[in-house]
């Protein structure tokens, strides 16, 4: 699969968080087969609909089978999902930088161009979904915020290094420093958008269960 390229310098990018051991599925998520396929390929298909570059955030070695360019490392290895947030940043030359975790298998691209209109319609650092509390049917979302699947404007690549060297790991709690543009509950549901369009797996009871209910 080659990834969608823009000639000029695109206002638009994303980026593919894959960068996790896979401890809790006792495998790698990005190769994981969901509903028939990879968790990589289903997310890469989604996000290259709505985005002018897409890039792989992850080991350039385990995913050498993608186009030259279109892989990235984390400047700070084995820090998290914050790293990889802040190595994207810091190689993007876009304003608007979407990015999402490997392993949210029902992130939809009327979902990721919903969130990424959001954030041109204003002057925020991060624009970044929030969703109601999970319930029995939906158990596998993480609750409130979620900056796995959010826009971030460059500027957060600042308050992302600081933390890392500081030691501090926990991506949200950087948003109190910075601009936020919070997209409630509410107005997620209005627009068509729910809990479950967050759902991740995790484990592979995750899987079983996100394959055979799909919420």
């Amino acid at each position: 699969m080659l990834l969608r390229m823009s000639d000029s310098e695109p206002s638009r990018a994303g980026f593919l968080l894959a960068g996790g051991m896979g401890t809790r599925m006792g495998t790698d998520k990005a190769f994981l087969i969901f509903d028939g396929q990879t968790l990589l390929d289903r997310a890469l298909i989604v996000m290259q609909t709505v985005c002018d570059r897409v890039t792989i955030v992850g080991d350039p070695a385990k995913f050498a089978k993608y186009e030259a360019g279109s892989v990235i490392a984390d400047i700070f290895p084995g820090c998290g999902p914050l790293a990889g947030i802040h190595s994207s940043l810091v190689h993007s030359a876009a304003e608007f930088n979407l990015m999402l975790a490997v392993d949210m298998p029902f992130v939809t691209a009327e979902l990721l161009s919903f969130l990424l209109a959001a954030a041109e319609k204003n002057a925020a650092v991060v624009t970044v979904p929030r969703v109601a509390p999970s319930s029995a049917t939906v158990p596998r979302v993480n609750d409130g915020l979620q900056p796995l699947c959010a826009v971030y404007r460059r500027d957060f690549a600042a308050a992302a290094e600081r933390a890392l060297r500081a030691g501090n790991y926990k991506i949200d709690a950087l948003f109190s420093s910075v601009s936020t543009h919070v997209i409630g509950a509410a107005e997620l549901a209005a627009a068509g958008f729910f809990a479950r369009n967050f759902f991740n797996v995790n484990t592979p009871q995750d899987r079983v269960a996100g394959e055979r209910d799909r919420f």
